[in-house]
């Protein structure tokens, strides 16, 4: 029997841990001489206080919904996939050639050329270590952090070699007009009132939104969704059940690397409309938090991702407009981080002693 319930685990224990990294937080930015409050304030303001700032936060909490599906799926087969960052890499080089050697007509066919390629091309890159975690035993976290630079290799021998484009940069040409998303800004423009001016959020957001639904019923209603958590539960039950391990992980991971790999609709096709270097700028990571702090639910992780994307667009607000360094920002996203991760006991033992005490007076007062 769980000693506490669904709803304090899922809700109490991340806004705890992010009210304890808020409060660690602005004793640090006052360390410095600044002002918490007005702190909070910019960053609520550079977030959330337009269209434009609601558009980079969406932006970026579209990337980080694809990487932090990838490791949640992962996770519930009982497997750490670490290597988000090079599966959207390699992803990113799928929609390149996708989407610069296929002549699309239109871009909603493009859009869905550009998702299977950087699927196939994530799934692939992904496939590799967990075949060597499957049949060799190879530790999975192992394998993929080395892929994570293996990705960046292969990505760069591309853009200074068959993909570069004329110039000194290292990046491909730019895609082919029939190919650009709509981004917000065209979607949501009304005549003279037009949002989300100059804001990079396109209709991958609504990819991303598609994602967590499919990834739900996946995970809970099919036979499928219910052999991985089996096996991520107990792997000698599942055995003896009758899942092949080597079955579980290989799907587990094809299916993580799809969705990493899908990331590249969004930064690549949808932003940039060319690939570069360090297009993934860390949002392989970032899905590792999101992950954890989401508890592997997609809905979760939809909140999770929105978190950090308002981290990420009203700490560059931050860093703007007020003296607080960049590093500092960084600071503060990894106390986020770490509280919702690695500290996550701190706060759950306790309240799990509480809720026992509770469940023990209630048992008390009904006898």
């Amino acid at each position: 029997m769980d000693v506490m319930p669904k709803w304090a685990d899922v809700i109490l224990i991340p806004l705890i841990s992010i009210l304890l990294a808020a409060i660690l937080s602005a004793l640090v930015i006052l360390a410095i001489g600044e002002n918490p409050w007005e702190a909070l304030k910019l960053m609520v303001d550079g977030a959330l206080g337009s269209t434009y700032g609601w558009g980079y936060t969406l932006y970026y909490a579209t990337n980080f919904i694809f990487t932090g599906l990838a490791v949640s799926i992962a996770f519930h087969a009982r497997l750490f996939n670490i290597g988000g960052e090079g599966q959207a890499l390699i992803g990113g080089l799928g929609v390149a050639i996708i989407c610069l050697f296929i002549p699309w007509p239109h871009w909603s066919l493009a859009l869905l050329g550009a998702a299977i390629g950087a699927a196939i091309f994530g799934a692939a890159w992904a496939a590799i270590p967990a075949f060597l975690q499957a049949k060799r035993g190879s530790h999975i976290v192992i394998t993929t952090i080395m892929f994570n630079f293996i990705a960046a290799a292969v990505l760069n021998y591309f853009l200074i070699g068959a993909l570069k484009a004329p110039g000194m940069e290292p990046a491909t040409a730019k895609f082919p007009e029939a190919t650009h998303l709509p981004s917000f800004q065209d979607m949501f423009n009304f005549g003279e009132t037009t949002f989300f001016r100059g804001a990079p959020a396109n209709i991958t957001f609504f990819v991303a939104l598609a994602a967590c639904v499919a990834l739900w019923a996946l995970i809970w209603k099919t036979r499928l969704g219910y052999e991985i958590r089996s096996f991520g539960h107990s792997e000698s039950a599942a055995k003896y059940a009758g899942i092949s391990p080597t079955k579980i992980i290989m799907v587990a991971m094809l299916i993580s690397g799809a969705l990493a790999g899908m990331m590249a609709i969004n930064n690549v096709q949808g932003e940039a409309e060319r690939l570069v270097l360090n297009a993934v700028e860390g949002a392989g990571f970032i899905g590792i938090a999101v992950a954890l702090m989401g508890r592997s639910h997609p809905f979760g992780v939809l909140l999770a991702a929105l978190l950090f994307g308002f981290l990420y667009q009203g700490g560059a607000e931050l860093a703007l407009w007020t003296s607080i360094p960049r590093e500092l920002i960084i600071v503060i996203q990894a106390l986020v981080i770490l509280f919702t991760g690695a500290l996550d006991n701190m706060v759950r033992m306790p309240l799990e002693r509480l809720f026992l005490s509770m469940r023990r007076a209630k048992n008390g007062r009904t006898v």
